[in-house]
């Protein structure tokens, strides 16, 4: 079996809802949703989804390859770039073709990636996820209240602007939560958007009022010192890593005692996970995977290794004209049997649509950093 080219194609998810955290939001509500296909010489063709970036700079590393051999296969895409670097938004191309390498060997086996990469059981843990910074408190409370309706006990809120906001709508999360929990989880994501001592001073006023499970992305992803003290000086456990492009930049993490919580950022692929994973456990860290939503392939991986925590769960629809094989019930997520990662595309439907939409990477949205971003005297 060889790999013998690839295809890209675009469509869009329509949250429902404005999506976005404490760097902006995408009001429409409707993002765009990258897939490539991988093809063979023996008509078996891989679905990766994610990122079209830097494709074709990739792309030699595996052509006229055997895609089974996948994790030899991400070495090949890390070396393709070793000059310029794979981090940054190369590292989403590669992560996205993993993903359709490991598809095309599930599905030559004829088994789904759950079976293929070990697990047991198809059940993943997850946690409900908004994306909720622009939701008024009622829309707020009604994502939750469906949530919890579907059996999840933890969910994560958008913030970090101004603490009493924040409190208020923390305790609406608890309170649609508290259907299935007598004191449900609950999550504060900054992301990145404070100093150290900011930090500690907005922490101090939440830690009066609420048990945090957790704060997400309090600093910068890089600032492993920071991260480190923090962690010290409060009770919540810090969760970081999402934005991380590479096992190598989780190592001053690991080695300061800077992350309690390793989170995975699902765009990133498989093999990356697995590898973080593997080496979180080697610490007794438990492992997240972020934005699982859109890349459902990381289930599967999740349930397969030992140290898997809670899976972020941001909403229950898939894109369009695409169909992933899974369930979001009992507070998590089941993978299902198909072969493959369970992700179908209908090219017809998608090729046929003529929707004009707001992009995630339009002018203020959430993947542009704020002015004044850890720079803030007061809350806002």
């Amino acid at each position: 079996m060889k790999i013998t080219g690839y295809r890209c194609l675009s469509s869009v998810h329509n949250w429902g809802r404005p999506v976005g955290d404490v760097n902006g939001f995408v009001a429409s509500g409707i993002t765009e949703f990258p897939i490539v296909l991988l093809e063979t010489d023996v008509g078996i063709t891989g679905v990766g989804t994610g990122s079209h970036r830097d494709l074709d700079q990739i792309f030699p590393a595996i052509e006229g390859q055997d895609p089974r051999a996948v994790s030899a296969l991400y070495d090949r895409m890390l070396a393709q770039v070793f000059k310029s670097g794979h981090g940054g938004a190369t590292f989403g191309g590669i992560g996205t073709f993993d993903m359709a390498l490991w598809d095309i060997k599930a599905k030559a086996l004829g088994e789904p990636l759950w079976r293929l990469l070990g697990a047991r059981d198809k059940f993943v843990p997850g946690y409900a996820s908004g994306l909720d910074i622009a939701l008024d408190d009622d829309a707020l409370s009604s994502f939750y209240v469906g949530m919890a309706e579907r059996g999840y006990t933890a969910g994560k809120l958008k913030g970090g602007r101004d603490h009493e906001d924040d409190i208020r709508r923390l305790t609406l999360v608890e309170d649609a939560l508290s259907i299935n929990a007598r004191k449900p989880g609950l999550m504060l994501d900054a992301n990145e958007s404070w100093n150290l001592k900011q930090a500690e001073r907005f922490m101090a006023k939440i830690e009066d009022e609420l048990d945090l499970t957790w704060i997400e992305e309090p600093l910068r992803r890089w600032d492993a010192a920071g991260h480190a003290r923090l962690s010290r000086s409060i009770r919540a456990a810090v969760a970081t890593g999402e934005n991380l492009t590479g096992l190598e930049q989780y190592s001053q993490l690991f080695d300061l005692g800077g992350i309690d919580i390793v989170q995975v950022g699902s765009v990133w692929g498989i093999t990356h996970f697995l590898r973080v994973a593997h080496a979180a456990h080697s610490r007794n860290l438990p492992v997240s995977p972020v934005g699982l939503t859109l890349n459902s392939a990381l289930a599967a991986a999740a349930a397969s290794v030992p140290n898997h925590l809670t899976a972020e769960v941001q909403d229950v629809n898939a894109p369009f004209g695409v169909t992933i094989d899974q369930e979001f019930i009992d507070g998590g997520i089941v993978v299902g049997d198909t072969p493959g990662v369970g992700v179908s595309i209908d090219e017809e439907a998608i090729a046929a649509q003529a929707t004009t939409h707001a992009g995630w990477l339009a002018p203020g949205g959430p993947h542009v950093r704020s002015e004044r971003a850890g720079l803030r005297l007061v809350g806002e």
